[in-house]
C-alpha cells in the first residue's frame, strides 16, 4: 500500500509501514487527492478519528485521519493513517468531509481543541467546551489552565 501511494504521489512521505498500520504525510495541498486514493483505490471507507498533535519547538500542527475498512475483507484491523503539517501561526487545511463524512464531527473537535480552520467545515461551532469559551484552544501546548 505504501507503494502504491508514493507511486502516484511522489512527494508523500511514508512515516510507517508496519504490520496492519501504515503513516503517511502529504502536503496540506495535496491532502485531499492522497485520501481520495485511499478510499477509492485502497479501499478505506471508514474514518475512525482525527487527531490534532502541536509541535509548538516546529511551530507546526500536525493532523492525521485514522482510516480503516469495512468493506474489504481482510482488512478489517488495518489502519492507515494519513497526516498533513502546517504552520501554528495560519493553521487552515481543506476538510475532508466530501471524503469520509464521518470527519465531521473529529474536524470540528480538534478545530475547538487545537484552532486548527478546516477550510471548507460547515460548522465549526464549540462542540465539547462551554459556550462562553474565550481562551485559546485548550490542547495547545502554550495553554496554560487559570487553576495553575
Amino acid at each position: 500500500m505504501a507503494a502504491a501511494i508514493t507511486r502516484e504521489f511522489p512527494k508523500v512521505k511514508v512515516d510507517y509501514a508496519r504490520e496492519r498500520r501504515l503513516k503517511v504525510t502529504a502536503a496540506p495541498e495535496a491532502v485531499k487527492d492522497v485520501a481520495l486514493f485511499v478510499r477509492d483505490r485502497l479501499g478505506f471507507d471508514h474514518i475512525s478519528a482525527v487527531s490534532g498533535v502541536d509541535w509548538i519547538a516546529s511551530n507546526e500542527f500536525e493532523i492525521i485521519y485514522f482510516v480503516g475498512s469495512v468493506s474489504k475483507p481482510g482488512y478489517e484491523d488495518f489502519v492507515i493513517a494519513v497526516a498533513e503539517r502546517v504552520a501554528r501561526d495560519d493553521p487552515v487545511v481543506p476538510t475532508l468531509i466530501g471524503v469520509w463524512p464521518g470527519a465531521e464531527y473529529h474536524e470540528r473537535e480538534t478545530h475547538e481543541m487545537f484552532g486548527i480552520n478546516f477550510k471548507g467545515h460547515p460548522n465549526n461551532s464549540h462542540l465539547i467546551l462551554p459556550e462562553d469559551w474565550n481562551d485559546m484552544p485548550p490542547l495547545r501546548k502554550d495553554y496554560v489552565s487559570p487553576g495553575r
